[in-house]
């Protein structure tokens, strides 16, 4: 895990990121209409926030492009997906991400749920636009074992950039500490017994609060930390 696109991308000495503001649409329980609508302007932020600290740092930025789907199949720009009625999923070749939002996601849309999915999942396309995923696709692994820990590495990442864009855009109106305390108690990692692609939970929480108390994607440089902080 050399490579480095992974261990010095330029990303991470390009500071913190742009403080701004994000205004939370409002979502009525079960409305899957407004919580598709909440989930774009999410993502516009998303955008404005990323767009600017990368060109600003002489980086190159690419729009993203959102789809909202009622149902995935089975198989999706190669990755497996889920029975799952809520889940989201980001496409490297086509720059896409991919939306289904159910009850799951609705029936309480009161807390920060939605804005962190759209935060961490939006992290990969940066991971893509800036290098990040292209090196870690190129990086030869021996055992599955090594294979599972890279994968987890990128996955914590995305989850640490999360965290760094919601400490941009906070204090956000109408929420408190509480209201990001709760999100980070629903974060969970791999579940015990199943094959470790995310990350336990103590780490996936780690990793989200590390880019929250900074800021800076800088502070997410997963690829260097020790295998306790990414198992």
């Amino acid at each position: 895990m050399k490579h480095p696109k992974l261990i010095a991308n330029p990303l991470y000495k390009a500071g913190a990121l742009p403080t701004s503001t994000c205004a939370e649409p409002e979502v009525a329980s079960g409305n899957v209409k407004q919580a598709r609508a909440y989930f774009d302007a999410v993502v516009e932020c998303l955008e404005t926030t990323w767009k600017k600290h990368l060109t600003d740092a002489g980086l190159k930025y690419t729009d993203v492009k959102v789809q909202h789907v009622t149902k995935f199949p089975k198989k999706w720009c190669d990755m497996e997906t889920n029975k799952d009625d809520s889940q989201a999923w980001y496409c490297t070749d086509t720059r896409t991400l991919a939306v289904k939002t159910g009850k799951s996601w609705t029936s309480d849309p009161s807390d920060l749920w939605l804005f962190y999915v759209a935060a961490s999942t939006y992290a990969y396309h940066i991971q893509n636009v800036v290098g990040i995923d292209a090196a870690y696709q190129a990086i030869p692994y021996g055992k599955r074992a090594e294979l599972l820990e890279q994968n987890r590495r990128y996955n914590l990442q995305s989850t640490c950039f999360g965290g760094a864009f919601i400490k941009s855009v906070w204090p956000m109106e109408g929420r408190t500490s509480k209201d990001w305390n709760e999100l980070v108690a629903l974060v969970e990692g791999d579940e015990p017994g199943d094959e470790r692609w995310d990350g336990k939970t103590a780490n996936q929480r780690f990793w989200l609060k590390r880019g929250f108390s900074t800021g800076d994607p800088g502070s997410c440089n997963s690829w260097t930390a020790p295998p306790s902080k990414v198992a």
